[in-house]
């Protein structure tokens, strides 16, 4: 019984816990989003949405016109969508590992974080898994589910080059063979490529993205920490994406000051590296926007000592002695703790006004009143760069009582022109496919 009402009422009190936003959402979205004065708090601002799964006939909602479709049903945690050359499509069904011993969190605030994620739903057992769905006959549903690889270690990104197959765990990418159709890797033990940060993994997601020319691999490092507060040593080759070449494996820091990177995608017009970034927590439910930027080779974004540019944030650990370098300004705010995850562009695949731009998923916010995020949205994009409001593509995550029936992040445009979306809470990969 006690061990039942404990959570309950410090779910409760959770609940009761932070401010409300006194600003519009579209107020954090942008190129020039509002930045108004830190509100902190001896208690954080926390709004959870229960994670319940999809009660039976409900799913999310496209634009009129549009058709939605389960591709598949019943998966464990799908964080990762790929699309093979062939349609097929890889999915990691992955969740945050076990931490090192030495690095196990304790004291109240990791008990409520810990107790926070369980409710969200991020508290289940990582599969540690990839899953190949195949639709051949291109009906929505995929007909064949197969294994194709498993006894990972927390993997997330994938990228394909050549005839290998590159997963990045969350303490290194390794690599496998990959033949054309296969349903399985053909029992074939991961080769490690290049070692990643791992230890505490706070932010454990790696997400990995091939260059064009198939020489380098980049691959996203989120933060230890919401702003440094474990110290920086524990912060070295973290907040940061990093080069990897191929098929050496040497690799180099290549932007930082990021503070948790996830989508990584090349903008088609420019050729340009473009990435997600969810920003600190715990200034206020205004405080601080999430963003789509490009990266910058050599770039520093701030993290932990400023944020959009320049902001000064008090929290954070002295800065080096030598100084910081010039922190660069992000291309466009998504909104406040929206949590973007996944990342594509369109370049034509879909009609008007999808057309051109990037396609963003958004999990959701477990720290901000009102709500915010659980949705796919588009970003319109015009010579390489955004070019208006963000525009819902897939909606409905969220119960008229504020339950999370689903939460969306990793997205992806099939072969056929349809926008797929990985939803960790409804255990389902979405296929949102336009009019004919």
């Amino acid at each position: 019984m006690f061990r039942c009402v404990v959570p309950a009422l410090a779910a409760a009190l959770l609940a009761a816990c932070g401010d409300v936003a006194r600003l519009p959402e579209g107020a954090a979205t942008g190129p020039a989003p509002v930045l108004p004065a830190p509100r902190e708090a001896l208690l954080p601002t926390v709004k959870i949405a229960p994670a319940s799964g999809w009660p039976a006939g409900q799913q999310p909602i496209a634009p009129t016109g549009w058709r939605v479709s389960a591709l598949a049903t019943g998966l464990d945690h799908p964080r990762w969508l790929y699309v093979l050359p062939n349609g097929d499509v890889l999915v990691a069904e992955s969740n945050k590992p076990q931490p090192p011993p030495g690095f196990e969190a304790r004291g109240l605030k990791a008990w409520a974080t810990r107790l926070v994620m369980r409710i969200a739903g991020a508290g289940v057992p990582s599969a540690d898994r990839i899953t190949l769905l195949r639709d051949a006959d291109g009906d929505g549903i995929a007909e064949t589910r197969s294994v194709f690889l498993e006894h990972l270690h927390s993997p997330f990104g994938m990228a394909l080059v050549g005839d290998r197959l590159y997963i990045a765990n969350a303490d290194a990418v390794v690599h496998v063979p990959y033949r054309p159709g296969a349903l399985r890797a053909d029992g074939a033990q991961p080769e490690l490529l290049a070692a990643l940060p791992a230890g505490r993994n706070h932010h454990w997601t790696k997400n990995l993205l091939a260059s064009s020319d198939g020489q380098r691999l980049y691959a996203t490092v989120g933060s230890n920490s919401n702003v440094g507060e474990h110290g920086m040593a524990e912060e070295v080759g973290r907040a940061a994406i990093w080069e990897i070449a191929l098929p050496s494996g040497r690799k180099r820091l290549f932007a930082s000051g990021l503070r948790n990177p996830n989508g990584l995608a090349w903008e088609p017009a420019t050729g340009t590296l473009w990435t997600v970034v969810n920003e600190r927590d715990e200034l206020g439910s205004d405080l601080v926007p999430d963003y789509l930027t490009s990266v910058r080779d050599g770039g520093f974004y701030g993290w932990p000592w400023t944020y959009w540019g320049g902001v000064q944030d008090r929290r954070a650990p002295p800065p080096p002695a030598e100084g910081l370098p010039r922190s660069l300004v992000p291309d466009y705010a998504l909104g406040n703790h929206v949590a973007p995850l996944g990342l594509a562009f369109v370049d034509g695949e879909l009609p008007p006004p999808y057309a051109l731009g990037a396609l963003v998923g958004n999990h959701g916010s477990w720290n901000r009143r009102p709500f915010a995020g659980y949705e796919v949205v588009f970003v319109p994009f015009a010579d390489g760069k955004p070019a208006g409001p963000p525009r819902s593509l897939l909606t409905g995550f969220l119960s008229p009582e504020g339950r999370a029936w689903g939460r969306p992040v990793g997205v992806a445009v099939d072969r056929r022109g349809a926008v797929l979306v990985a939803d960790d809470v409804g255990n389902t990969v979405w296929r949102v496919a336009p009019p004919p």
